[in-house]
């Protein structure tokens, strides 16, 4: 070999050695950054590849009455599925299968044949049906149990209620304002594997308990609740209206013993049920409430110190407001009337007379006092504020200062309404309105303490107008109310229903609010009657109806006659 060949021979050496070095050093250079820099991840993906982990939905809260009666729950029902590549006979396993899941086991063979790494076999298995084939042990196939949400009344309260829709989210009413504690928290059950799947390793896996929802205990008495309802449907065929509210609650502490509406629906089929109906009308809906509020009126005229309840004024039948001529109900003329009087016949010229008497400044501040115009804050989703104009506002006119005096051209919910006249009942304080009296969690009992969001009118106001209200139930407008034997303080109300460029020339809002026993108040109720084609007057269709509950109520939550009650204290 020449000189030459020997220097060409050793550069190839040369460069197959540096190739190989290089290659070398790459090959080093992988295994580290693999071995070392990446191992972490590697040893998760290889866990995650032999391990199994479920979620075990938690059990939600269940909502019950005040007497302990159940309203919501969950049952358990169970999906029954299968890891195909774990089913060491599928034809055998489909056989066993069939008759408990009622399906042909040629169905079951062929979707335990497949290559899915999870199979649905089936859903909404009955309790005992699921426990059955879990306790078999069946290679392959397992039973989840899922909750579903009932509820034992059906209708019974549902705008109250709200409902759980199929992802396990609550909606509407009490179901969505406490979704979130009720949803509970939950669990998960993992297993690993060995390297072939087959076989769970014994010593691993990890269990989490689910943790059950609280449960709701409501203010709601279940057998009120019952009587409103009945009460609210029967006036509603017997006068032929399209809707309506009837709400009863606890004027000393803002419970709420009662809400109903109608039309109802089951939360149970909510999926059957057109979504206007799922809107609680006593908190979402509002509407102009009529005489019924001349209560805040007058209660702010006493209050001021500008009348007292014999103060006079001369009812001429008309009032001119801001370019507006206002009206008696009746078109009559009183001449001259007391402050007792105007609210014991609900005159409209007499309640724009006070309005315009203490002026638009001490009128509305009343008005806002009295919680119109903001949320009662109750704890129940889709609560609305209301609408309230006043001097600034773009769309204020000097006439609404006589008209709202009435209760037209300004909107309040059916809530915000009782919960006004329940501030009269109870001596001068507003509440805020309350369903859930208690929460009973695994580590204690939370109680729900009633909240006084501030005074309205003095003591001496609020008894002044109680005792006006009982001359208008004894021989006023709302004498349709009175109970033999009772006193009972109510007021009446006819609104118009707005519609563009006016009011409808037909169509009313009947309705009446009031509290009994007059002095020392054991209920308020308020009926709102929609739309009612056998007679347009509150007084005509909805004072019957207080009557008739509030006689119930009297011997449900066993009052006696006023003249029996007294003589015992």
């Amino acid at each position: 070999m020449t000189s030459e060949s020997r220097q060409r021979s050793h550069r190839r050496l040369v460069v197959l050695a540096a190739v190989f070095f290089a290659f070398s050093l790459i090959l080093l250079g992988r295994i580290i950054y693999w071995q070392v820099v990446r191992r972490q991840e590697l040893l998760e993906l290889a866990e995650l590849e032999h391990y199994q982990t479920r979620v075990i939905p938690p059990q939600r809260g269940a909502i019950l009455d005040g007497t302990g009666s159940l309203l919501a729950t969950d049952i358990f029902q169970y999906e029954i599925f299968a890891t195909p590549r774990d089913v060491s006979n599928p034809r055998w396993t489909a056989e066993q299968l069939a008759p408990l899941l009622e399906r042909p086991p040629e169905t079951l063979w062929a979707l335990l044949e497949r290559k899915d790494l999870s199979v649905t076999l089936a859903k909404q298995i009955p309790l005992n049906v699921g426990e059955k084939i879990a306790s078999r042990g069946l290679s392959g196939v397992g039973a989840i149990p899922l909750p579903q949400r009932i509820y034992p009344e059906k209708e019974l309260a549902c705008h109250l209620l709200g409902f759980v829709g199929a992802e396990g989210d609550g909606f509407y009413g009490l179901e969505e304002y406490y979704d979130d504690i009720l949803q509970g928290e939950p669990g998960s059950r993992g297993g690993e594997r060995d390297p072939s799947g087959l076989q769970m390793i014994a010593g691993y896996g990890s269990y989490v308990p689910a943790q059950e929802g609280p449960t709701l205990v409501l203010t709601l008495d279940r057998a009120i609740q019952g009587l409103a309802e009945e009460s609210l449907e029967k006036a509603i065929e017997e006068y032929g209206a399209q809707g309506g509210t009837i709400i009863v609650m606890d004027p000393w502490t803002g419970a709420i013993l009662a809400m109903a509406s109608y039309p109802r629906y089951d939360p149970n089929r909510f999926y059957e049920t057109s979504e206007e109906l799922f809107v609680n009308p006593a908190i979402s809906e509002v509407h102009e409430p009529g005489s019924v509020f001349k209560p805040v009126t007058i209660g702010a005229a006493l209050d001021t110190g500008e009348v007292t309840p014999e103060t006079t004024y001369n009812d001429t039948g008309s009032i001119l407001v801001g370019g507006q001529v206002i009206a008696n109900w009746d078109w009559g003329a009183r001449g001259e009337t007391t402050v007792s009087e105007l609210l014991r016949y609900s005159l409209n010229v007499g309640a724009a007379t006070m309005s315009t008497k203490i002026g638009a400044e001490k009128f509305y501040r009343y008005v806002r006092r009295f919680g119109f115009g903001e949320p009662t804050g109750v704890d129940l989703a889709g609560e609305v504020a209301g609408i309230v104009k006043t001097p600034g506002d773009a769309q204020w006119h000097e006439s609404d200062l006589g008209t709202n005096s009435f209760g037209q051209g300004i909107s309040v919910t059916p809530l915000q309404m009782i919960n006004a006249m329940a501030a009269i009942a109870n001596g001068g304080l507003l509440m805020k309105p309350h369903i859930v009296q208690r929460i009973i969690r695994e580590d204690g009992v939370v109680e729900i303490e009633p909240v006084v969001r501030r005074r309205v009118v003095s003591l001496e106001t609020a008894r002044q107008l109680t005792q006006i209200l009982v001359e208008g139930v004894k021989k006023g407008v709302a004498e349709l109310a009175y109970v033999e034997g009772y006193s009972i303080a109510a007021k009446t109300g006819t609104a118009q229903i707005p519609i563009p460029g006016g009011y409808d020339p037909t169509w009313t809002i009947a309705s009446i609010a009031g509290w009994a026993p007059a002095d020392d108040p054991r209920f308020v109720i308020l009926v709102k009657i929609d739309k009612p084609q056998a007679a347009p007057w509150g007084a005509v269709v909805a004072a019957p109806v207080f009557k008739s509950l509030a006689q119930q109520l009297f011997d449900y939550l066993g009052i006696p006659p006023d003249e029996i009650r007294l003589a015992r204290e």
